[in-house]
């Protein structure tokens, strides 16, 4: 049976919610409804003002149908972590249960357990990164860490600086705080550090507060690009030049496929870069630990921060993570996943190659989780979803991942999560649906005011395959 795609709009708004089916012996007495009752949200008059920006996400809303079994699922950023080896972290987790859960499953820190920092500092040295256990803050995955510099240093108005495409997550953070996400253009090797010192430029003459550039140089989502290490310092530079601070989000980093793992920009710059690290993308997400590391007077902030958001970090979790860094080859496994990644992406590329029509292209990534597809002239990404989705194959729409309403002809596609035959089947149905909407805007022509030609003024310059 085909999804009832009028439900997919209502997920997106938030206004789907599935009823039990209950069986009823006779007739059923309601309720009148009081007058507030029969307005869409009786607390609409109550939320704070900062709560009007928010909206269901379109990666959060394709949830509802991607995950059906039927479906080719090329939209969500899951890890696989069915290769970890579950039995011996079973009987790890019991003798931890046994032996420590008393402290395990107690209140902590709020800065995050202190075997936990020293650990998080030996992960950060893959990546040539020297720092001190003092400047870490554990958090609730990386995500809650961006929540926290984000509240100590937003005010409603303040300028945020976001690579153009960026993180879906990471803009909801910027708009929940009432933030103006301005994009700086990309091309094939991340931030055009001109685009940077000109978007710099412009708004401090224009009175705007900027303060931060958020980036995620390594393997960056949407896109799968790389900021090669001649740019991180050309974007320092510039950063240092007008005195910005950067927020480097790296929880791909690890996870290359072609080489060596490069060089943090908070390698290059101790005092003026904030670095977002995570396990979820290397171990597992579930355990939701991640970190900030962040000069000393920073630091201090987020700690009282996230006493007053939620006391302290999972504890729990901080002992199941140092345990499997303690007792399992965790390198070893690192390089597993990168082995099964390269086949993935491996077949990802092959399919696009096979499978898109004319004017298709897209990234190359030589690593993380991603590949950027941009559509052929007069597709729109959002107004295809639907019609893929009945042909059994999920992406995410390129708008998602903009501020300001660019992306109609792109979209990102996952290779993570399914297996190599499945990631060639969903290209070969996506493919499909490509040239279904080519052959209609032949038939009827291009519907005026989508896929807007403009659109990849602020996208990365993909390779083309």
């Amino acid at each position: 049976m085909d999804f009832p795609w009028v439900f997919l709009d209502q997920i997106r708004v938030g206004r789907f919610h599935p009823r039990p089916s209950v069986r009823q012996s006779g007739p059923v007495s309601l309720p009148e409804p009081s007058r507030r009752d029969t307005r869409l949200d009786q607390y609409v008059d109550a939320y704070a003002e900062r709560t009007h920006g928010l909206q269901v996400s379109a990666v959060r809303a394709l949830f509802a149908v991607a995950n059906r079994p039927e479906v080719v699922s090329l939209a969500g950023g899951m890890p696989n972590i069915a290769d970890l080896p579950r039995e011996a972290l079973g009987e790890a987790m019991s003798r931890l249960v046994a032996e420590r859960g008393v402290q395990a499953m107690q209140y902590g820190s709020g800065q995050g357990e202190l075997f936990m920092r020293e650990q998080i500092v030996e992960v950060m040295a893959e990546e040539h990164i020297h720092a001190h256990p003092d400047d870490v803050v554990v958090s609730c995955g990386s995500q809650q860490a961006l929540d926290l510099v984000t509240r100590v240093f937003i005010d409603p108005g303040d300028v945020i600086l976001a690579e153009g495409p960026s993180y879906v997550g990471a803009l909801g953070t910027f708009h929940a705080y009432q933030a103006k996400i301005v994009h700086v253009a990309m091309d094939d090797h991340g931030i055009l550090p001109d685009a940077l010192r000109q978007a710099l430029v412009s708004l401090r003459a224009a009175g705007e507060r900027v303060k931060f550039l958020y980036t995620i140089p390594n393997f960056q989502n949407p896109t799968g690009v790389t900021q090669p290490v001649e740019r991180r310092r050309a974007i320092l530079e510039v950063a240092k030049e007008y005195d910005l601070l950067i927020i480097e989000d790296n929880p791909y980093g690890l996870l290359t496929l072609e080489g060596e793992p490069m060089p943090a920009m908070r390698s290059m710059d101790a005092d003026n870069v904030v670095y977002l690290g995570s396990f979820s993308k290397t171990f597992a997400p579930g355990f939701r630990i991640g970190w900030a590391l962040a000069p000393h007077a920073v630091r201090e902030k987020l700690v009282l921060t996230q006493e007053a958001a939620t006391l302290a970090p999972p504890v729990f979790s901080q002992y199941a993570i140092s345990t499997y860094l303690n007792e399992f080859d965790w390198r070893g496994q690192i390089v597993a996943f990168r082995d099964m990644y390269r086949e993935r992406r491996d077949a990802m590329l092959a399919g696009l190659a096979e499978h898109m029509p004319p004017g298709s292209t897209w990234t190359v990534p030589n690593g993380g989780f991603f590949v950027w597809l941009t559509l052929p002239e007069g597709i729109d990404s959002q107004a295809m979803l639907p019609r893929a989705v009945s042909a059994r194959v999920a992406f995410t729409p390129g708008t998602a991942f903009y501020a300001d309403g660019l992306g109609s002809r792109n979209l990102r596609l996952s290779f993570c999560f399914p297996p190599p035959e499945r990631i060639l089947e969903g290209t070969r149905r996506l493919g499909e649906v490509i040239a279904a909407e080519m052959e209609m805007n032949r038939t009827f022509g291009i519907i005026p005011g989508t896929a807007r030609h403009n659109d990849l003024q602020t996208g990365p310059a993909p390779d083309i395959s």
